[in-house]
C-alpha cells in the first residue's frame, strides 16, 4: 500500500494531539490574573467572583459566595449554622485563624438531658436538644471587620436576590434535598419553608424562600446585631422555648468568634496547615506524618499499596482523633504530641504491609453537610472558608418566620463526663469542618474537602496527590477517593474508578470495600485555589462531584 509522506505526517500529528489531549481529570483549572470563586454552586461562586470585580477582597467574595450557598444548599448551610476560615495575607505571608463554632447554652446540660430523657446515654441526633449557638453570622462579620473593603449590606444583595426571585435546583442538591424529606415533615416550620406539598423541589424547580430574603436583610441592615440581639434572636429564642429547648438571649448575646493560630506539619517539602481543636484538622495532619514515613508507591495513588497506607494510616489518626479532641477551654487537647514526627513514627510501626488492622486502639502521644470555598483576589490574598449545618437540614428545626434552620452541632458532644468532650454550658462541641493550606516556595494552595467523617483523609490524599503524584489541583480534587465508612473496623467506602484489580487486593488483604459510583458525593464536595507569587497567577479548581464551579472575576465594566 502506497502511503504518502504527507498523510504519515498528518497521522503523527493528529495521534500527538490525541495524547497530548488525554488526561484522567474531568475538567480544566482556571487560570487568570484576576481573582477566583471556588464553591460548590455556580450561581453562588458568580455572585463572589462578582464581588471581586467591584473591588472586593477575597473576604467580601466568600462572604457573598456563602451568603448565597445559604439559599441555594439550604440542607448544608445557613446562617443557622457554624463557620471556619484560614486567611492567607499575601503581602505579609501571615495566616490567621478563625473559629466561629457556637457553644452549647448555659442550661444545656448532662444532668438536664438525662432528667429529660430518663437512661439518656448519648446526645439527641436532631431536634431542638441537638442545637448550638449558630457562628456563622458572627463568624463573617469578624472577618469582614479584618479584611473587608466593601461595604457590609452590599455583600448580600446576591443571596436577598436568590431568596426572593428564587433559583432552579441543581442536581445534586435536589438529590439531597429528596432525601430530607421525611425528617423536614417532622418540623411543622421546616415542612412548610423547604416542602411543597409534601414534597422536595425536584430538578430545575424554581425554590423561593421570601423569609429567609427578610433574613438576609436584617443582617445586612443591622449587622450581626440583628442575629444575636435583635429581631432574629427573637425569633431563635421563640422557636426553642415552644419546643422545650435551652437557649436564652444571653447564650446569644454574649457570643463572640476566636482568633486562632493555625496548626501545621511538613509534608516532604511542603508546608500544611490546619486550624488546631475543636475542628478535626489535626487528625489531617497525624494522617500525614504518618504516610511520610514511607515513600509513595510508584505504582500510583491507586495502587493498592498506596491506597492500604493511606487507609490503615487514617485509621491510627482517627483512633487519636476520638480520644483526645475536644475544646481546648475545657480540657488538655495534646495537639503537639499528636503532630510529632516521632509520634508518628511509632504509630507507623503498626501498619502491616499487607493486612488490614480492624480494631485500632488510640496511642498515648507525649503531652506538651456542609459547604467549603475558597476564594483568591486578584492580590493573592486567599481565603480557606467552610460552613456547615452539620447533618443536612441540621437539627430539623426552622426558625419561625426567617426561612433558616438550625444546626445541630450539639449532638456531637458526648455525655461521658469523663471525655474531653462531654457536654458543657458554653462548651463547643467536637467540630467535623476544616479548612485547610498548604504551600511550598512560590506556590500557596487554599483547599477543603466536605462531608463530615471524611475530611481528615480527604485532605490528605488531596496533599497526595499533590505533593506526592505532581497533579495540578483539579487533578488532584478529583482523583478517585476512599472514605471511612459509619461502620469503621476494616469497613471502607471507595469509588469505582479504583480498577477491580486493585480493588481485589485490598479485599484479600482485609479491607471490606463499600464500592460506589465514579463521582461518589460519599467522598466530600472540595474545592481549591492556589497562587503562583512568581508569576503572579492564580488557579482553581472546583470538585466534579458537586453542582459547583471555579469561577473568574470578569474583567471590568466601561
Amino acid at each position: 500500500m502506497n502511503i504518502s509522506i504527507r498523510t504519515i505526517l498528518g497521522l503523527l500529528l493528529v495521534t500527538s494531539s490525541m495524547c497530548a489531549q488525554d488526561r484522567s481529570s474531568a475538567r480544566s483549572m482556571v487560570i487568570t490574573r484576576y481573582g477566583i470563586v471556588a464553591t460548590s454552586h455556580v450561581q453562588a461562586s458568580v455572585a463572589g467572583a462578582q464581588i471581586l470585580a467591584r473591588g472586593g477582597s477575597a473576604v467580601d467574595a466568600a462572604i457573598a459566595a456563602n451568603a448565597v450557598l445559604g439559599v441555594t444548599e439550604p440542607m448544608m448551610n445557613g446562617m443557622g449554622g457554624d463557620l471556619f476560615a484560614i486567611y492567607w495575607d499575601a503581602k505579609s505571608g501571615k495566616l490567621y485563624g478563625l473559629n466561629s463554632s457556637g457553644w452549647a447554652p448555659r442550661a444545656l446540660t448532662i444532668e438536664h438531658l438525662k432528667a429529660k430523657a430518663t437512661g439518656a446515654t448519648s446526645m439527641p441526633l436532631k431536634g431542638i436538644d441537638s442545637v448550638t449557638v449558630p457562628g456563622a453570622v458572627a463568624g463573617w462579620h469578624a472577618l469582614h471587620e479584618r479584611f473587608g473593603r466593601l461595604t457590609w449590606k452590599d455583600l448580600f444583595q446576591s443571596a436577598i436576590f436568590y431568596a426572593d426571585e428564587g433559583y432552579p435546583v441543581p442536581e445534586i442538591i435536589a438529590g439531597y434535598w429528596n432525601g430530607s424529606a421525611e425528617g423536614l415533615s417532622q418540623d411543622a416550620e421546616a415542612q412548610r419553608v423547604y416542602l411543597t406539598n409534601g414534597k422536595a423541589p425536584v430538578v430545575g424547580q424554581v425554590f423561593q424562600n421570601h423569609d429567609l430574603a427578610k433574613a438576609l436583610r436584617l443582617v445586612a441592615q443591622d449587622g450581626p446585631d440583628a442575629f444575636y440581639k435583635g429581631e432574629i434572636a427573637s425569633a431563635i429564642l421563640s422557636t426553642s422555648r415552644s419546643l422545650g429547648g435551652t437557649m436564652a438571649a444571653d447564650d446569644l448575646s454574649e457570643f463572640l468568634p476566636e482568633w486562632v493560630e493555625p496548626i501545621s506539619t511538613t509534608y516532604r517539602d511542603w508546608t500544611v496547615y490546619e486550624l488546631p481543636p475543636n475542628g478535626q484538622g489535626m487528625a489531617a495532619l497525624e494522617m500525614l506524618n504518618i504516610m511520610e514515613t514511607t515513600a509513595p508507591s510508584p505504582e500510583g495513588p491507586l495502587s493498592a499499596a498506596e491506597l492500604h497506607k493511606k487507609i490503615e494510616a487514617m485509621k491510627l489518626a482517627y483512633a487519636d482523633l476520638g480520644r483526645y479532641n475536644g475544646d481546648p477551654r475545657f480540657a488538655k487537647i495534646p495537639v503537639q504530641g499528636i503532630l510529632s514526627k516521632e509520634y508518628a513514627a511509632e504509630r507507623a510501626k503498626l501498619i502491616a504491609p499487607s493486612k488490614a488492622n480492624c480494631e485500632v486502639a488510640p496511642g498515648a502521644p507525649p503531652v506538651s453537610d456542609t459547604t467549603y470555598l475558597s476564594v483568591v483576589d486578584r492580590e493573592g490574598n486567599i481565603v480557606s472558608l467552610i460552613q456547615s449545618n452539620y447533618e443536612a437540614f441540621g437539627s430539623g428545626v426552622a426558625v419561625r418566620g426567617m426561612g433558616f434552620v438550625l444546626q445541630d452541632r450539639g449532638a456531637l458532644f458526648s455525655l461521658d463526663p469523663a471525655s474531653p468532650n462531654a457536654l458543657a454550658p458554653r462548651k463547643r462541641p467536637f467540630h467535623t469542618i476544616i479548612p485547610a493550606f498548604m504551600e511550598h516556595g512560590d506556590q500557596h494552595i487554599g483547599f477543603g474537602i466536605m462531608g463530615g467523617a471524611n475530611q481528615p483523609l480527604a485532605h490528605a490524599q488531596f496533599v497526595s496527590n499533590v505533593v506526592d503524584y505532581g497533579m495540578n489541583i483539579q487533578a488532584a480534587m478529583e482523583n478517585a477517593r476512599f472514605t471511612v465508612s459509619p461502620n469503621r473496623g476494616c469497613n471502607i467506602v471507595i469509588e469505582s474508578r479504583v480498577l477491580p484489580a486493585v480493588r481485589q487486593k485490598l479485599s484479600a488483604m482485609g479491607h471490606q470495600l463499600d464500592v460506589r459510583q465514579e463521582y461518589s458525593t460519599a467522598m466530600g464536595r472540595g474545592q481549591a485555589v492556589m497562587r503562583d507569587s512568581k508569576a503572579n497567577l492564580n488557579y482553581g479548581a472546583s470538585d466534579a462531584r458537586a453542582d459547583g464551579s471555579a469561577e473568574p472575576e470578569p474583567p471590568p465594566t466601561q
